[in-house]
C-alpha cells in the first residue's frame, strides 16, 4: 500500500545503488528486508533506530502522497460492492495509527505490532481470522511476497492475490508458486472487484 516505507534509509555513506543491490539479494534469498542493515551494519536493532529518531524529532511518518494512487479509490470500490475490506501488515503501532488517521475506506486496519505476532508466523493470519467477519474461505487476502503473505495464508486456507508490485513481487514474479499457489494474480487492485465477481460466479 505504501510505496517508501521509512524504515529503509541509507546508512550513512552508503551509496544508494549499492544499498538497493544488497537490499534485492536479500530479498532474493527469502531473507527478511533487515537482513539488510546488518550488512552495513552488524548489530543495528530497527527498534532502537526508530525510538533514537523520534526522540530526535524526526518520527516514523507517512501520508497520502506515499499511497499508490489506486488504493483508495480501489477500496472504496470494494466497499461500495459490499465487500468487508480490512488492512494489515508488519508495521508499527505508530504506522497502524498513521493509516487510521488517513481516513482510508476500510473496516478494520491492524498491525502486527498491535496484535504482538508478525509475519509469516501463522499467528499473524489466525488473529486476522479473528477480527474478520468471515469464514477462511471467504476471504481473499492480498499481498506481494510468496513466503510472506501468500504461502501462509492459504497453508490456513484463505483465498490469496498476489499483486505485482514493488521489489518482492519483482523478485519473485517467475518463482513457480507465484502461478501455482495464490488464488489469483493482479497488477492493481483496481483489478480485484472484477476478479472477484468472476470468481464468486464461478464458486456459485
Amino acid at each position: 500500500m505504501r510505496r517508501h516505507p521509512d524504515e529503509l534509509q541509507l546508512p550513512k555513506g552508503v551509496p544508494r545503488h549499492t544499498f538497493s543491490a544488497v537490499f534485492g539479494a536479500v530479498i532474493a534469498k527469502g531473507l527478511d528486508y533487515r537482513e539488510t542493515f546488518q550488512v552495513f551494519r552488524p548489530g543495528f536493532e530497527l527498534d532502537k533506530a526508530r525510538q533514537e529518531r523520534a526522540d530526535a524529532g524526526q518520527p516514523e511518518w507517512f501520508g497520502e502522497d506515499d499511497l499508490y494512487p489506486d488504493v483508495r479509490p480501489s477500496l472504496a470500490r470494494l466497499r461500495a460492492d459490499g465487500l468487508w475490506v480490512g488492512i494489515a501488515g508488519n508495521q508499527t503501532v505508530r504506522a497502524g495509527g498513521i493509516l487510521r488517521d488517513l481516513d482510508l475506506p476500510a473496516d478494520m486496519i491492524a498491525t502486527s505490532d498491535d496484535w504482538g505476532v508478525s509475519k509469516p508466523d501463522p499467528g499473524f493470519f489466525r488473529r486476522m481470522l479473528e477480527v474478520a467477519p468471515r469464514s477462511a474461505d471467504e476471504i481473499l487476502y492480498v499481498g506481494d511476497r510468496l513466503d510472506n503473505d501468500i504461502q501462509p495464508a492459504a497453508s490456513l486456507g484463505l483465498r490469496t492475490a498476489l499483486i505485482r508490485r514493488g521489489p518482492w513481487a519483482t523478485i519473485q514474479q517467475d518463482d513457480a508458486d507465484a502461478d501455482r499457489v495464490p488464488t489469483m494474480r493482479i497488477d492493481s487492485p483496481a483489478e480485484l472487484p472484477g476478479k472477484i465477481a468472476v470468481f464468486n460466479a464461478g464458486a456459485c
